[in-house]
């Protein structure tokens, strides 16, 4: 029996890479003003309208009528990757689609996995899994496997603007504008929870991404594991420059086997704000 992978659109994954491991991406909602389209925008639009739009666009996750109709669309087994339950409703919407469909009668496996992460740190989870299903793992092994991995997963990353935090309310407006004053750039990471905490502030955007490379391969070198397996992935906003330079540095610093590169959509991008860099591993 098949095996279906299915995410969601804060997934970031690159639209090609999705195409080629056959995983399913549902989009959420994003609001400017009146406006309303989906996270699978043209990201170019989208930032766009983020600096001509006088507030931030609002985004609502799929509705669990929209995860059934995908459901309904798989040949067997499902698997779905959502971005961290602590940071949108997909997950849960996801889970009722799923008690749903299994209530209407669908004879496959469904399982519903909260990622605790977003953007990239979720979508290379997403390949991850469609990569075994591919190589003929069965079901509730790869149910295990991916489980344990999402213990194991590590997502870090720094806003060089703070803009969209302190119009987000994610940040008092006066501590955010001092902050943006004295040049201090927010180092942050998925907890073990699945929230998004700083864990350092850093000044100059520079000296922000040593310390995130340094962050990183800290943690990577903790794993002591097999560098040709490991997925890095790193998501920028609107910065595709840097985030191939931060490509190269983490390449000089560890052998991975894989390398994904996206840029942040609607979703995380409207969060982020320009400028942003994200990696995981």
């Amino acid at each position: 029996m098949t095996i279906k992978i299915i995410t969601d659109g804060t997934s970031d994954l690159p639209k090609e890479l999705a195409q080629e491991l056959d995983i399913t991406v549902v989009p959420l909602l994003v609001r400017f003003g009146d406006k309303e389209m989906t996270s699978d925008m043209s990201n170019s639009l989208f930032y766009e309208m983020m600096r001509s739009e006088p507030k931030l666009p609002q985004t609502a996750s799929p509705s669990p009528h929209t995860f059934m109709e995908e459901y309904s669309k798989a040949d067997g087994d499902i698997l779905v990757v959502c971005v961290s339950s602590n940071l949108s409703s997909t997950y849960h919407h996801a889970t009722m689609a799923k008690e749903q469909m299994i209530e209407e009668g669908y004879t496959g496996k469904i399982e519903v996995l909260d990622s605790r992460s977003a953007s990239l740190g979720q979508g290379i989870l997403a390949v991850k899994a469609a990569k075994l299903a591919q190589e003929g793992v069965p079901f509730e092994e790869l149910v295990v496997q991916m489980q344990n991995t999402i213990k194991n997963h590590h997502t870090y990353f720094f806003l060089d603007t703070l803009e969209n935090v302190i119009k987000g309310g994610r940040l008092d407006r006066v501590r955010g504008a001092v902050a943006s004053v004295l040049n201090i750039k927010l180092l942050m990471k998925a907890s073990e929870e699945g929230t998004l905490e700083p864990f350092e502030k850093v000044r100059g955007t520079q000296n922000a991404l040593k310390r995130l490379l340094e962050r990183v391969g800290e943690k990577v070198s903790e794993t002591r594991s097999d560098f040709e397996k490991i997925i890095l992935g790193i998501a920028h906003s609107n910065c595709e420059e840097r985030a191939r330079d931060v490509k190269e540095q983490m390449l000089k610093l560890f052998p991975f086997g894989t390398v994904v590169i996206s840029e942040m959509g609607p979703v995380i991008g409207t969060y982020a704000g320009e400028g942003g860099i994200l990696i995981t591993c």
